[in-house]
């Protein structure tokens, strides 16, 4: 599994250490991670919580990425911002509980934590956790375990409603401001990731026409 790191602008400052404690936990498990940053507070592309919903969206829907970790001060607004788009379902995490169920019930491509309410001493830690729980139990087994088939019923049904209500990924980006969209894929190592990656031409061919 690919997995792409997304911070934001108010919580940039902690990438370093987000990393960190991701690829220690995820790569034994054989997964590959992408950090498209932001890298420091000071960075030159300054990625909004809702440019980081731009961006994980285009990356999920291009097949750049399989999952997104993204978040911002509280998380809810990161997490809203990622379910604006099609081909994401993202979900609020804050401890491993959260993780585990949310990989089991809700079997989604994208989380959203909080990075300054509740992140003090021990925060790394909490963030090891989180990230056993989301990666090193599979995905979309359902919980508790007599619940398991209406929950995978459930999640079914839930992604045919979406199909309905959702536009593509492409329709959704050309009706948002362009500085905005052109903002989100401004990061520094964007490009070195994102066009090695990417599994869909035309999303490829746009991004390359915002740039």
């Amino acid at each position: 599994m690919r997995i792409a790191l997304i911070n934001e602008n108010s919580q940039a400052a902690k990438n370093p250490l987000i990393l960190e404690s991701l690829k220690k936990v995820v790569e034994p498990m054989g997964h590959v991670v992408d950090n498209y940053g932001m890298y420091t507070a000071e960075d030159a592309a300054q990625l909004t919580y809702v440019q980081a919903g731009i961006l994980g969206a285009i990356l999920l829907n291009s097949g750049a990425a399989d999952y997104v970790i993204t978040g911002c001060g509280t998380g809810e607004g990161a997490m809203l911002a990622m379910n604006s788009f099609p081909g994401v379902i993202c979900g609020h995490v804050e401890d491993p509980v959260d993780a585990y169920t949310f990989a089991h019930v809700n079997d989604g491509n994208a989380v959203a934590l909080p990075f300054a309410k509740g992140f003090g001493w021990g925060g790394e830690l909490n963030l090891e956790y989180i990230f056993e729980k989301l990666f090193g139990f599979g995905h979309g087994q359902g919980y508790p375990k007599e619940r398991v088939e209406p929950e995978q019923r459930n999640k079914k049904i839930l992604d045919g409603v979406r199909e309905k209500t959702l536009r593509p990924l492409l329709e959704c980006l050309r009706d948002i401001d362009p500085i905005l969209v052109k903002g989100a894929v401004a990061g520094e190592k964007f490009g070195e990731l994102f066009f090695a990656n990417c599994k869909d031409q035309a999303i490829a061919d746009y991004v390359r026409g915002l740039r």
